[in-house]
């Protein structure tokens, strides 16, 4: 993380700047964005890339593990030539006597080059201590006839080192606060420069041919944590942009369809012996007067028929499936036949579910339960709703290809 110096002196927190450290750091990794291979950064999830990043770039503050020190203790020769209460002719050599040396090591979590890394904040005064891989090491030597009580110079030591981790910690928090502010605006700003690219390329036409010098594989650097994060899988063929809807018409859409649990709520003896199908064209009647007729049912679509598919042009960009609560196996089956209608990057689904007679508890509690456990779901959404959930899922064999799935709980009268 911070280069390779001599540190066999035992001085710690001196030897590099942290703050200058923390700024390569960020550096390192808009320099790694701009160098990835540009189909590559294109196939590639962003949020996967992000995530990579973050935990490529975070630095692991020190800890120390203060439960599981040890104190080793033997008899040993000890060098007095800097001892003034004896008469040495010589200082330049060793003068060695009978003695004793206690080592007390104190295991550490976090990554040891931060013991040489100086905060903003520190003393003239830096403490010693040998760092021996994942232990901090206390050496005390004494002569035999001279022994010496070490507990305080212990307390005193660990003190003055836990304040310079203190006053490391608060800018490691804010540079892995800042982290995924910046790994988003890195990655977004590349992908929008090399869309603009490709945009402006295709308007020549003239065909493109690749450079035979051009990288076509991105090897993953070496880095020095224990477990490095692995660049997510992507292919590197030429990247081809696909149709997304808006999210703010997703949202609009959503709106529509929640506003049918008003009118099932003021009117529920007009919804009581209502089948999924009924239900559903209702849902229609609604989307059709907000989207300009582009709604439509039972429509044929990659695997099979979807329950609600918005159109623009030819393209699929909203699809919803609709489904009465039976239990988290056929709500697993929902999600899959959900999968079978997507094609497209970035698509925005949902799957509708009906509730009658069974606790809403119990629905949201088998929905949320049955989507974690499914093999394409990739992430929770930050989505605060009383009846509803919201979940990225990858689309079957691409997990490249990211779909955004509301669920949303609707009680129907019995």
């Amino acid at each position: 993380m911070f280069g390779s110096v001599d540190k066999s002196k035992g001085l710690l927190f001196v030897t590099h700047d942290l703050d200058h450290s923390l700024r390569s750091k960020i550096q390192q990794m808009q320099h790694e964005v701009e160098t990835l291979d540009e189909n590559r950064l294109l196939n590639t999830a962003v949020d996967d890339l992000k995530q990579y990043l973050i935990e490529k770039y975070s630095v692991n503050p020190i800890t120390l593990l203060r439960d599981q020190w040890y104190a080793d203790h033997r008899d040993a020769p000890v060098d007095v030539r800097h001892d003034q209460m004896r008469w040495i002719d010589d200082r330049s050599r060793p003068a060695m006597v009978p003695g004793e040396r206690i080592e007390v090591r104190i295991p550490f979590e976090g990554e040891a080059e931060l013991f040489y890394s100086k905060a903003n904040t520190y003393n003239m005064n830096p403490p010693r201590a040998l760092i021996e891989r994942n232990e901090l090491v206390l050496r005390y030597e004494s002569p035999a006839d001279q022994p010496q009580d070490i507990r305080p110079l212990v307390d005193r030591a660990l003190a003055d080192i836990e304040q310079h981790i203190g006053w490391q910690r608060g800018m490691i928090d804010a540079h892995n606060s800042s982290l995924p502010g910046s790994a988003e605006q890195a990655i977004q700003q590349r992908r929008g420069r090399l869309l603009a690219q490709s945009q402006r390329a295709a308007t020549l036409g003239i065909p493109i041919r690749r450079r035979d010098d051009a990288p076509r594989t991105y090897a993953v650097p070496t880095i020095r944590k224990v477990s490095a994060p692995a660049m997510p899988l992507a292919s590197n063929v030429q990247f081809a942009p696909e149709p997304a809807w808006a999210m703010e018409q997703y949202e609009q859409a959503l709106k529509i369809i929640q506003d049918m649990a008003l009118v099932m709520e003021r009117s529920p003896d007009a919804f009581r012996t209502m089948n999924e199908e009924s239900l559903r064209q209702h849902f229609l009647v609604q989307l059709n007067g907000q989207f300009e007729g582009k709604a439509t049912g039972e429509t044929f679509n990659m695997g099979g028929k979807t329950d609600i598919l918005l159109r623009e042009g030819d393209r699929n960009v909203f699809i919803a499936e609709c489904k009465f609560w039976k239990g988290p196996k056929p709500f697993g089956e929902a999600i899959d036949q959900l999968l079978g209608y997507t094609t497209w990057r970035d698509s925005k689904t949902a799957i509708l579910v009906f509730n009658r007679g069974t606790e809403t508890s119990t629905v949201l509690a088998g929905i949320d339960a049955t989507v974690k456990a499914h093999a394409n779901f990739k992430r929770t959404v930050n989505w605060p709703h009383e009846s509803g959930f919201r979940y990225v899922l990858h689309v079957n064999g691409d997990r490249n290809r990211e779909l955004i799935v509301t669920v949303l709980v609707f009680h129907v009268p019995n």
